[in-house]
């Protein structure tokens, strides 16, 4: 039975964006109405806020596309893409996790989610390794 790369791949990136949007819905919905994730304040503009609108719609819809992409293709260069994008969210979740845990008051229920996420990163990167090296005939 031929190993199934583009299944596992694509399974990882939905397990990675749910728990992207978990994280994201109990940590990083403040930051949408200008508050501190840690304490509260007021907003002050939706406009000063667009600029991480941005960020987080596009550190979303590249795995989207990657999953798109990996449904639809297995040439060699796309494989080649594809892991170097699994790298660039494996190292942007170290980072995250270590602010995570840099911050003032830790909050470990998002740390357990960033590890967890982080070790999901780490699977993908393998498992999109293997499939950048697979031969197909």
């Amino acid at each position: 039975m031929a190993i199934n790369y583009r299944e596992k791949i694509i399974n990882l990136w939905i397990v990675f964006l749910l728990g992207m949007l978990f994280h994201t819905q109990l940590g990083l919905m403040p930051l949408f109405h200008g508050l501190n994730v840690l304490e509260s304040q007021p907003a002050t503009s939706l406009d000063e806020l667009s600029g991480i609108f941005w960020l987080m719609l596009g550190f979303f819809i590249l795995p989207l596309f990657a999953i798109i992409g990996t449904t639809f293709t297995a040439n060699k260069r796309y494989r080649v893409i594809h892991f170097g994008l699994t790298i660039f969210y494996g190292v942007m979740n170290l980072v995250h996790l270590i602010l995570d845990l840099l911050l003032p008051r830790v909050i470990w229920y998002q740390i357990a989610l960033m590890v967890f996420l982080f070790l999901i990163g780490l699977l993908l990167i393998f498992v999109a390794y293997q499939w950048m090296k697979y031969q197909y005939l």
